[in-house]
């Protein structure tokens, strides 16, 4: 679109960029959008292909955007009314989001972290940040799991939801874990084994529930095995994303030990 600033919050281009945020697949066409020099760098790095560019009328266009991506420019109120930080920072994007298969999960020694019905879209991105660090293969997520698109799951990933394989764990998924012989270890407060007492070295899916009622019957009945993280000191339980932060600590450490 050249140089041309568009000033209407009508546009069909800045319409779509304000579905992408808020999370409506079919208005965006499909597409997610991302917000800030560090995350449109992220994409890139990790291979993804970015469809269109949004800048706002005052920003220069980043000098890593590869030449013929289209760039669209916005007036500055414009852009506001599309994005969800309060102080935007002038550059957002939308791309294709990556396809993940389970499959690729089960490359090599298998460790999946599954998010069992996580609300807190913070707490789904510090896990796929926390499953790229401690070499996870994969993230699944439950019917009723918020969103990895979610653009505060997004900037809590800090980049890592690009790499990480991130599937559905729908009935064909988990049939298929328990095909290739993954072990459920489901995260409890009680009436379980300590993780330093168990053998994570071995193909294993880390099963995470809900931030307030924990994991359902259900998913404690599917499971393998109960573990739990020993706490010493006054505390009920352990935020979501720090219990799975922790076990999967621990089973890179008993991987890196072996």
């Amino acid at each position: 679109m050249g140089n041309e600033v568009v000033t209407s919050r009508a546009n069909a281009r800045v319409k779509q960029l304000r579905a992408a945020f808020a999370g409506q697949a079919r208005l965006a066409s499909g597409l997610i959008a991302i917000e800030g020099e560090h995350l449109l760098e992220e994409a890139l790095k990790s291979g993804q292909a970015l469809k269109t560019v949004f800048v706002s009328e005052r920003r220069e266009v980043p000098s890593f955007v590869p030449g013929g991506v289209e760039v669209v420019r916005l007036a500055t109120d414009v852009f506001q009314s599309c994005v969800e930080t309060q102080t935007p920072q002038g550059v957002a994007a939308l791309l294709v989001p990556p396809v993940s298969d389970v499959a690729e999960m089960l490359r090599g020694n298998p460790l999946i972290l599954i998010a069992v019905g996580l609300q807190d879209p913070g707490n789904l991105g510090t896990l796929v940040r926390s499953a790229e660090a401690f070499g996870a293969t994969g993230v699944m997520t439950t019917p009723g799991t918020v969103s990895v698109w979610n653009q505060k799951a997004i900037r809590a990933s800090a980049g890592s939801v690009f790499r990480v394989q991130v599937a559905s764990a729908d009935a064909a998924a988990m049939e298929i874990l328990e095909q290739q012989g993954v072990r459920l270890l489901a995260a409890m407060k009680d009436e379980a084994r300590s993780v330093e007492d168990v053998d994570l070295r071995g193909a294993c899916a880390l099963l995470v529930g809900n931030e307030g009622s924990g994991l359902s019957a259900d998913w404690v009945r599917m499971a393998d095995e109960r573990v739990t993280i020993p706490c010493p000191g006054w505390v009920e339980s352990l935020n979501a994303a720090v219990a799975g932060s922790l076990l999967l600590y621990e089973a890179s450490r008993q991987r890196r030990n072996r």
